[in-house]
């Protein structure tokens, strides 16, 4: 009833929870009364009574206009979990350190050692979710690498979640970047669906990432994993007709990994012999550079179905292969210039003609100045690319910045703009002030509420790092 109590006050006034943090913290934690939770805690429309556990992700939530105050009240919840050995609610502590982190980067140093020591728990629940932390919180987690490294065969898992703890203590060794986890790694991703595969989750819970979120950032590696991913690619392909559900994921792969992926090649072509085509093969030919040169007769030897605009891609990709750039860009500009809105042509393919391009430049900047979202995006950095000029391109560009320091959401293109305005390397005086204020935020710059969030968030630092950088 003290806990009640404390709940039906916040409403009253949000700062009492906090004079009251004692109070929630002994009693939450009080292995005595626990029981008593289920026994006497109903909410109105709910059949079942609220267990302890639950209670506290009720309690934890008062304090969520404050992170550093939420990530103290988990902290002294876990240490009062490791001096009773109650399992239980570490586990809930680990739960709420999870909805918090996802959405508060600035609680990470506080809730670090706590996922860091729960790592030696003995309930295979707890175990497998401290690891999942370490993996989210990346090369914060360095200091237990080795402890993670001893996880790595650790079969114990929840069964509410997918995947044991020592997939999660990969997973972490592998954004720590620790080489103790590539032996076997692209084998144990890929076990699960060497069989008909369905995964289950919910997107906020923790969940094991996808493949390419695994092995996209790991190029330094290609050597090493690229064995293993291609005898995993032809057993994928025989067993799916071609194409399956992991195929878009390998790709995504290759084409992160660049002329590094060339030893896959074979693999890349063959799968141009599916009847439907893939704008992601293309890209992956032309991300392996001049190297793939001998597959460009298969590729301009395809004619996908439904994708009538595949010859522009494929010649573009060519070029990028070392085949013919002056015809490439005539192909590519003549498109420009004749296809009409709302997509107007491939202008995001001129980009990399650079001044060869300038010809177009009046159709860009018209394409430019009618067009939104990823299409303006595209071609102001088209036209920038075939004028070597600046603005008005960065001008444009700081359209999808200004609005994230005003509540904006669209991290998408917020961070396509981005990227555009690195490969330019000029800012207007008010992009480099929103980005000042963007880089203080306390909020993950991503729209994800998942592990996803975690990775989002640190492209996005990373490229405002590198922005303001800039003379």
């Amino acid at each position: 009833m003290k806990v009640a109590a404390v709940i039906a006050w916040e409403r009253l006034d949000p700062q009492e929870p906090v004079r009251w943090i004692d109070l929630l913290v002994e009693t939450l934690s009080d292995l005595a009364v626990r029981p008593r939770f289920e026994e006497i805690w109903y909410v109105v429309g709910v059949e079942e009574p609220w267990s302890r556990e639950a209670v506290v992700t009720w309690a934890a939530e008062l304090f969520d206009h404050d992170a550093r105050t939420a990530a103290s009240f988990l902290v002294r919840l876990a240490d009062a979990a490791a001096r009773t050995g109650d399992t239980e609610l570490s586990g809930a502590v680990l739960d709420e350190a999870w909805r918090l982190l996802v959405l508060r980067p600035s609680a990470a140093p506080a809730l670090l050692p706590v996922a860091g020591r729960l790592l030696d728990d003995p309930a295979d629940p707890v175990r497998l979710r401290a690891a999942h932390l370490l993996a989210v919180l990346g090369r914060r987690s360095a200091r237990y690498a080795d402890r993670l490294a001893t996880l790595l065969d650790d079969p114990g898992k929840d069964p509410c979640l997918e995947g044991t703890v020592g997939d999660y203590a990969c997973w972490a060794l592998t954004r720590i970047g620790d080489p103790r986890a590539l032996p076997g790694l692209v084998e144990r991703l890929y076990e699960p669906y060497r069989e008909p595969y369905g995964r289950g989750y919910c997107v906020s819970d923790p969940r094991l990432p996808d493949v390419d979120a695994v092995l996209a950032p790991l190029r330094a590696h290609a050597d090493v994993l690229l064995p293993d991913l291609r005898e995993v690619m032809r057993h994928h392909a025989t067993h799916n007709g071609g194409h399956g559900p992991l195929t878009g994921a390998f790709l995504k792969v290759l084409k992160a990994w660049g002329p590094d992926a060339l030893p896959a090649l074979p693999e890349v072509v063959a799968l141009l012999d599916d009847a439907t085509g893939s704008l992601s093969i293309v890209e992956v030919l032309a991300a392996m550079g001049p190297g793939a040169a001998s597959a460009e007769p298969a590729l301009r030897a395809r004619k996908p179905l439904n994708w009538p605009g595949y010859h522009w891609n494929a010649a573009w990709a060519a070029s990028r292969m070392g085949g013919d750039r002056t015809a490439a860009l005539r192909l590519i500009g003549d498109a420009v210039l004749t296809e009409e809105g709302p997509y107007y042509g491939p202008v995001h393919l001129l980009t990399d003609f650079g001044p060869a391009a300038a010809p177009y430049a009046d159709r860009v900047r018209h394409i430019m100045e009618n067009t939104g979202g990823p299409h303006r995006i595209e071609a102001a950095l088209a036209l920038w690319s075939g004028t070597g000029e600046p603005e008005p391109s960065i001008s444009v560009l700081a359209e999808f910045v200004l609005p994230i320091t005003d509540g904006g959401d669209d991290y998408g293109l917020f961070g396509e703009a981005l990227r555009a305005l690195a490969r330019i390397g000029t800012l207007t005086p008010a992009t480099r002030a929103a980005l000042r204020t963007v880089r203080g935020f306390d909020g993950r710059l991503a729209q994800e509420r998942n592990y996803e969030a975690f990775l989002q968030d640190e492209e996005l630092r990373a490229a405002i790092e590198y922005l303001l950088a800039l003379p």
